[in-house]
């Protein structure tokens, strides 16, 4: 899905790039490579998001209306799209994280070592 540890390229479950990008912009409007950036920097490294997943992510998240975007200029002075989180984006993220929480949950009961 173009997420990559530092090792080796990690296929991770659908949705889950979105919901980084949701939880991301919930913060504020950016663009695609500090949305980028901010996913690595708050991930210590260990997710690195390709252009190839991130912006065909930001274009559905967009067409399904969970976010907004207009053209601006960049802190560099560069042309640049900025994405923003719309109400339905909002409530969408609280649904994607309590998705997340509950396969968590299920994914550790399954890991659990027997006991007994």
């Amino acid at each position: 899905m173009g997420i990559k540890t530092r090792e080796h390229r990690i296929d991770v479950l659908q949705g889950t790039l979105d919901m980084l990008v949701l939880q991301i912009l919930q913060w504020g409007p950016l663009h695609g490579l500090a949305i980028a950036q901010t996913i690595r920097t708050k991930s210590e490294d260990l997710l690195k998001i390709e252009a190839g997943s991130l912006y065909p992510a930001l274009h559905r998240l967009e067409q399904q209306g969970w976010l907004a975007a207009e053209w601006k200029t960049s802190e560099k002075g560069q042309r640049a799209k900025y994405y923003r989180l719309t109400r339905a984006g909002k409530k969408q993220l609280l649904t994607e994280q309590s998705n997340w929480d509950r396969l968590l949950k299920a994914i550790q009961l399954v890991m659990r070592r027997n006991e007994g």
